[in-house]
């Protein structure tokens, strides 16, 4: 159990890093077209940046339930 639980821990690890350095590049993308466009405009960039992000906070989110998990298993083994 405790194998799959760390195979998962990595995963979402990595998981983690490729949706932050995908919305590092998204930011980095947005060219100055984008920036002028009247306010309220949706940018097709911003909306890239918010998924990635918000991909990025669920991948954390499971490592930190999958660290927890590992945690209260080795407390009561």
């Amino acid at each position: 159990m405790n194998t799959i639980l760390v195979i998962a821990l990595i995963l979402a690890m990595i998981a983690t890093l490729v949706a932050l350095i995908r919305g590092i590049v998204a930011f980095l993308q947005t060219t100055k077209e984008e920036l002028n466009l009247p306010e309220g405009a949706v940018r097709p960039s911003s909306l890239k940046q918010n998924k990635m992000m918000m991909n990025r906070i669920l991948f954390q989110a499971a490592a930190i339930i999958i660290v927890a998990i590992l945690l209260m298993a080795k407390g009561h083994g």
